[in-house]
């Protein structure tokens, strides 16, 4: 996709442009934090996209049938409700086309450097900034905030032969549009929350369609339906009520918590409302027993749809369970020996969550990078701040995901926060802001204890929640309300602050 609005000109060659700001992303949590900057009247800031449009993973996924999963008036900014949309599920076109015009409403895309993916970004301790390497040219910034998000960089699975493939190999987060599935022979490896969109939205033209499973997910009805124009009317001619929709929605969705974090037995109804829905679109007893997960739901993603089960049981398409054993240049081979030809090779395997690929680009005081200082597990203090990166916030970091709400409001109660630290900055003529390694041990030793028998450390699964080490390094443990209490304001008392003239180890000393 092409802008065809202006950005500012990136760095000439070997020069170093200097910003207050820089922001690492564009999509829902890099264009938050940019409007809350404009909004205060802060102008020096940049946008650094690698891309060439704003929109994050809005912009890069545009399989077929990719859609949200959680109801478009709630997942939208709170300042920029959206009285025309579509459906109250929204589609991905329709998502990207507000966050450009949220963009260009609040005049966010002249501060954006498109084509600038960061390379590599460093803290200088005695000029008391941030040198940032991008494509696109050099930076030098007083802040880094990274809004890369943890659903940005696709992760592709170690099958043996798989770059032996001869035929079209796409992820779900790179789809090649111009490609034609017309009668071809697919293989889509994956069952979770982008394959469930793409295998129904591609069964009825492809002529065979071969879905792996690795473990079932549970599934509830999608409750979409196209917004009335009168209701679109009413919209705009009484904001307050959509704001009261959006707050209904809000609250019916975060008694999910009752039942994922607080006690299981409150999951039981919805349980019985995916297993109805299996039963009533699953005839088949073996195919039925096959999509029947054996874990507690909630403790994987609990996904939407009402057409994926009529799509896997369409005559054209087989569900398999016994694995991939390899892949050979025109087929793939199951474990069980089975060998199914195969034009082409559909990834839905999503993407890296607790090992993101920005972490090992930007390093701190002591020159390590994020990623090493999170070799045992990502800590941060407020999901926001790391102990030896100063003047470096996170949005979209550790412990800020949900499963039963939108991330929207979860990104909105971060930037207030990040947006208070740098307040905070200038009202106390601070160089450097920096977290303790006591306030973030305390952080992570919150996120533990609320962790403690939630469906997703002790509902028999295993999911991209946890990290390697099997904590929960991913998800927000409690009522989303709880989060934006923690983070409507900066807890000062958890920072050091570094006047502006004085240096970092004189402090320290």
């Amino acid at each position: 996709m092409t802008s065809t609005l202006e950005s500012p000109a990136p760095a000439q060659p070997g020069a170093v442009r200097e910003v207050r700001t820089a922001i690492i992303g564009s999509g829902f949590a890099g264009l938050g934090m940019a409007i809350a900057l404009k909004r205060r009247g802060e102008s020096d800031f940049v946008l650094l996209e690698r891309a060439d449009d704003v929109g994050g993973t809005w912009r890069d996924n545009t399989y077929p049938g990719a859609a949200c999963d959680v109801q478009s008036n709630l997942y939208s900014f709170s300042f920029a409700q959206n009285p025309d949309w579509g459906r109250s599920y929204s589609e991905q076109p329709e998502i990207q086309a507000y966050l450009r015009g949220v963009a260009d409403r609040f005049d966010v895309r002249r501060h954006c450097v498109f084509g600038a993916e960061v390379t590599a970004a460093r803290w200088d301790d005695t000029a008391q900034r941030w040198l940032v390497s991008t494509a696109a040219g050099e930076f030098s910034a007083r802040v880094l905030v990274s809004a890369a998000g943890a659903l940005a960089d696709p992760t592709y699975p170690d099958i043996p032969g798989l770059d032996s493939f001869a035929g079209t190999v796409m992820h779900s987060a790179r789809w090649d549009d111009t490609h034609d599935l017309t009668g071809e022979r697919v293989a889509v490896i994956g069952t979770g929350a982008s394959a469930i969109q793409v295998v129904p939205a591609i069964q009825p033209i492809v002529g065979s369609m071969a879905v792996y499973q690795r473990t079932p997910a549970w599934v509830v009805p999608r409750t979409d339906h196209p917004v009335k124009p009168w209701m679109r009317r009413l919209y705009k001619l009484v904001p307050g009520f959509q704001n009261a929709v959006r707050a209904f929605l809000y609250l019916f969705r975060e008694f999910l918590v009752i039942g994922m974090a607080k006690n299981r037995r409150f999951l039981k109804p919805v349980g019985k409302l995916a297993k109805a829905h299996l039963h009533r679109q699953v005839r088949d007893p073996k195919l039925r027993r096959a999509l029947t997960p054996d874990y507690t739901i909630g403790c994987k993603r609990i996904l939407i749809s009402n057409d994926y089960f009529p799509a896997v049981a369409a005559p054209n398409a087989e569900l398999v369970t016994a694995g991939i054993q390899e892949v050979r240049p025109h087929s793939v081979v199951a474990r069980d020996g089975v060998e199914r030809p195969t034009d082409t090779i559909v990834l839905a395997t999503g993407f890296h969550v607790t090992d993101l690929p920005i972490a090992e680009r930007i390093r701190g005081r002591d020159g390590r990078s994020l990623a090493e200082v999170w070799a045992d597990g990502m800590v941060s203090n407020r999901s926001a701040a790391v102990a030896g990166f100063p003047n470096m916030f996170l949005l979209v970091g550790p412990n800020v995901g949900v499963g039963h709400t939108s991330m929207v409001y979860m990104i909105e109660s971060q930037v207030a926060y990040v947006d208070d630290a740098l307040r905070t900055m200038d009202a106390e003529g601070l160089a450097v802001l920096e977290t303790t390694p006591e306030a973030q041990e305390a952080w992570r030793s919150l996120i533990a204890e609320k962790s403690k028998g939630t469906v997703w450390l002790a509902g028999g699964c295993a999911s991209w929640y946890l990290d390697k080490h099997g904590h929960n390094t991913t998800l927000w443990p409690d009522f989303t309300f709880r989060f934006r209490k923690l983070t409507r304001q900066l807890d000062r008392e958890n920072y050091v602050g570094v006047p502006a003239g004085t240096q970092s180890q004189e402090v320290a000393a």
